[in-house]
């Protein structure tokens, strides 16, 4: 099969493709949380190495961050080339971020925050936002994505909703994203935290911590 029956398959199927990755996205995130088989496919990690981990997802999305910024600086400017190299760039971090994230959780733990009842109360609420935020990206971020790889610029300009799906996948992503690195700056270097060793638990979904 070549590269250009794959890309032909993807552009006539964008929306079921989109589905089928989000369903497989979801059910890996929730798999590390809530089934004991699903943890069990990883290795247990220290802590040293949770930590280790725990720092390097954050510098992770912090360049996300800035791949992610210069794509929308880009794509205003008409500058499409450029603007599609961050974008994929930036998908290719979230790879990354997966990559290093559901180990960390599956095979090592989560980190819980310990601060005062207001500073508490704010964090939650960021999380909150970045959590709902997070799973509010990922078919829209994944959509946009599949447009950009599988259809000419012109497509896109004038046979597809990308632009539109890209404005609110670009707004939701950053905006997680940013609220990402600020809990882990609270949990790790503001304030104290708790460790809880890797178990069967819900939330946070996405601690960043």
């Amino acid at each position: 099969m070549s590269v250009a029956s794959v890309r032909a398959g993807a552009k006539e199927r964008a929306g079921s493709l989109t589905l089928l990755l989000t369903v497989v996205g979801y059910g890996a995130v929730l798999g590390v949380f809530l089934v004991p088989e699903f943890q069990a496919l990883f290795p247990e990690l220290s802590r040293a190495t949770v930590d280790i981990l725990t720092h390097a997802i954050a510098a992770v999305n912090t360049v996300t961050i800035v791949t992610l910024s210069l794509g929308i600086y880009w794509i205003r400017r008409g500058e499409v080339k450029k603007h599609a190299a961050a974008m994929t760039t930036s998908f290719a971090l979230i790879i990354v971020f997966l990559g290093m994230y559901l180990p960390r959780v599956a095979g090592g733990g989560t980190k819980y925050f310990v601060g005062p009842d207001l500073a508490n109360i704010a964090y939650l609420i960021m999380l909150a936002i970045h959590i709902i935020l997070s799973v509010l990206a990922v078919p829209v971020v994944l959509y946009a994505v599949i447009l950009g790889l599988t259809h000419s610029e012109y497509e896109l300009r004038h046979e597809t909703r990308h632009a539109t799906v890209g404005r609110i996948a670009a707004a939701s992503w950053l905006l997680s994203l940013v609220l990402g690195v600020v809990a882990y700056l609270l949990l790790n270097h503001v304030y104290d935290s708790t460790f809880e060793a890797a178990a069967a638990t819900l939330l946070p979904i996405l601690p960043f911590g």
